[in-house]
């Protein structure tokens, strides 16, 4: 074993889905740092196009790819205008914070059909390739929502934990063909995504005690597990849920019992 090169990606193409802001801007940053051919994808062509040039020594390495994922006919003429794809990152969600009774239909099917939709047919698309050439990695994200709720999540953390499961599945599934299929479970994180939550300092406070470490995550220190998970240092990891949480799953609240 080649302990030194465990996590190089030399020879890869990663596919990185969402690349154009938060997670996945540095998750494709980070896979073309350890080798990769990058193709960064996003629905805002312009913001994957930053990516893509943002850091000029990697800039040979990475490519800008229009991408609508709630487009089925877009994701297959992906599969034929792309070169073939070892590796598949998508970070791709939504969110709309409102309790049960108050959801409507139109909410409920806008944050399905992006967050569980699109990836059902993500993992279907690229997964029947990475199957037929017999190797692979597939990494989605879910998120702690998928395993512990507040009011108000129900949509998101129903997608989030319907995710896991459709991971896990494809894990089974494509696991005889050496393709392996991972989600990695962030807890709160600095994106666009929970900009709603930033702008309540109260709400980001109390967010930041949550977890063991006491703050939020940036969107880089997502990006090691995304590295680990497609390099051969994960070659016996599928169907996993690896939480970057900061310990938040993990602790029970922030109080400290005298001794």
């Amino acid at each position: 074993m080649d302990y030194a090169n465990l996590f190089r990606l030399d020879g890869k193409h990663a596919l990185v889905i969402g690349a154009g802001s938060g997670i996945g801007r540095e998750s494709a940053l980070a896979l073309a740092a350890h080798g990769a051919r990058v193709t960064c994808a996003d629905l805002n062509l312009t913001a994957a196009e930053e990516t893509a040039t943002l850091d000029h020594e990697l800039a040979g390495r990475m490519a800008a790819y229009q991408l609508n994922v709630l487009d089925d006919a877009a994701i297959e003429r992906s599969i034929t205008e792309l070169e073939a794809v070892d590796v598949l990152v998508f970070t791709a969600a939504t969110n709309v914070r409102k309790r049960i009774i108050d959801y409507t239909i139109e909410e409920f099917d806008r944050v399905v059909s992006l967050n569980l939709r699109a990836s059902f047919q993500l993992v279907r698309a690229f997964g029947r390739g990475m199957a037929e050439r017999g190797s692979g990695s597939i990494i989605g994200f879910s998120s702690i929502r998928g395993t512990t709720v507040e009011p108000g999540q129900s949509v998101y953390a129903a997608t989030k934990a319907g995710l896991v499961q459709l991971l896990r599945t494809a894990a089974a599934e494509l696991g005889p063909n050496g393709v392996r299929a991972n989600a990695i479970a962030p807890g709160v994180v600095e994106t666009p995504l929970t900009a709603q939550i930033k702008a309540n300092q109260a709400w980001y406070d109390a967010y930041a005690q949550k977890g063991a470490l006491g703050r939020w995550a940036q969107p880089s220190e997502l990006a090691g597990a995304v590295v680990y998970l497609a390099s051969d240092a994960a070659s016996f990891v599928t169907g996993s849920v690896l939480a970057v949480d900061g310990g938040w799953t993990a602790v029970d609240g922030r109080f400290d019992p005298p001794n």
